[in-house]
């Protein structure tokens, strides 16, 4: 996989097909090949005609791990996301992420609405304003030595799934121990960009579509019905309101 640098880290990238840029960006623990290869959303956009690039976020996948907590601020890694748009020589592109993701693409988009086509915020709802709960039993569950059991429910399914996808569980304890900033309705108010909000009916981490599209100035929300956080990032009702989302002139 292609790499880059940004802030002197070295990160991993996809970049396939051809037509306008899409960039996507993962929720927290994944990485570009759960998040969108393995749910079909490459295959998808190439197949509409987009150009696909889809970032393995500081600490996550094939890019570089890193052990500091302040490193992984939301807009430390929007400037990750910014970085690779330059890298890559592209003005804009149309942006979707998905929970942890959706939170840096909302500050991406805050911060640089004229390098954003359209936003779509997958997997968060309400929660990126009232945030998604306490991270401090996942991080503990992330930093247990192996054979520890994991009594808390939300830590033992974050610390199996980065055991499944192999991922360096002590750069995902300084990743959740600073990644979660809430976004203020006043900030979120300004957002200039045109948003889509999609979120799983059964979805109890996400927090409501419709709440988080209220107070954007355009924004509309998508629920997918009966999926939860995990199972709606590969939904075709999702796949299908993006892409109409973004043919839209």
């Amino acid at each position: 996989m292609p790499e880059f640098t940004s802030d002197g880290y070295t990160l991993s990238y996809l970049d396939e097909g051809v037509g306008e840029p899409v960039l996507l960006i993962h929720g927290f623990g994944s990485n570009k090949m759960v998040n969108w290869v393995n749910p079909g959303w490459v295959k998808t956009l190439t197949d509409a005609g987009y150009r696909v690039i889809a970032i393995d976020n500081r600490g996550h996948g094939e890019s570089e791990k890193l052990y500091d907590p302040e490193l992984y601020t939301s807009p430390i890694m929007a400037e990750d996301a910014k970085a690779l748009l330059d890298h890559l020589g592209l003005e804009s592109a149309f942006v979707i992420g998905y929970s942890m993701g959706a939170r840096i693409s909302a500050f991406l988009s805050l911060k640089y609405p004229e390098r954003v086509r359209k936003v779509v915020f997958g997997g968060l709802g309400g929660s990126m304003i009232h945030g998604t709960g306490d991270p401090a039993p996942i991080i503990k569950a992330l930093r247990e030595e192996p054979g520890v059991p994991i009594k808390h429910v939300a830590g033992k399914a974050f610390r199996d799934f980065a055991d499944q996808t192999g991922s360096d569980r002590l750069a995902l304890a300084a990743c959740m121990a600073s990644a979660r900033q809430k976004i203020a309705v006043e900030e979120l108010s300004t957002l200039s960009v045109p948003a889509l909000v999609a979120v799983g009916t059964r979805d109890v981490i996400a927090g409501s579509a419709q709440e988080l599209a209220d107070v954007l100035p355009d924004a509309r929300a998508v629920d997918i019905p009966g999926r939860d956080h995990m199972v709606a990032v590969g939904d075709k009702v999702f796949k299908q309101a993006a892409l109409a989302f973004f043919a839209e002139d």
